[in-house]
């Protein structure tokens, strides 16, 4: 049986880690809308107040509002704030009257 040297086994692990990086990569461009890499925090896609303005069609202003009554919880990270998806979706299921029409269908 032949045993690898030392620097063959170097080679290998790079390409191999080389290769675990770019598929990384492309994992974290198909998690993504616009092809930039998601973020996230503990595996739970982050939203930040552009992504949810449009989501809730409403103004930073009224995300200000929500998050200083406290009813949207949020993070702050690198001076920007973010939104956990979770959190996100337990403020719609709490405040759905609001972003409904008359009708009752969500507002477009």
């Amino acid at each position: 049986m032949n045993l690898l040297d030392t620097d063959t086994f170097e080679i290998w692990m790079k390409r191999v880690m080389e290769r675990l990086d770019r598929i990384e990569k492309m994992l974290e461009a198909l998690n993504s809308k616009d092809g930039t890499p998601a973020k996230l925090l503990n595996g739970e896609r982050l939203l930040d107040n552009q992504d949810l303005c449009q989501l809730l069609q409403t103004s930073k202003r009224s995300l200000q509002r929500y998050r200083s009554s406290g009813a949207l919880t949020y993070h702050m990270l690198w001076h920007k704030v973010y939104y956990k998806e979770s959190d996100v979706q337990s403020f719609l299921n709490k405040h759905a009257k609001e972003f409904r029409n008359d009708d009752g269908k969500m507002k477009r």
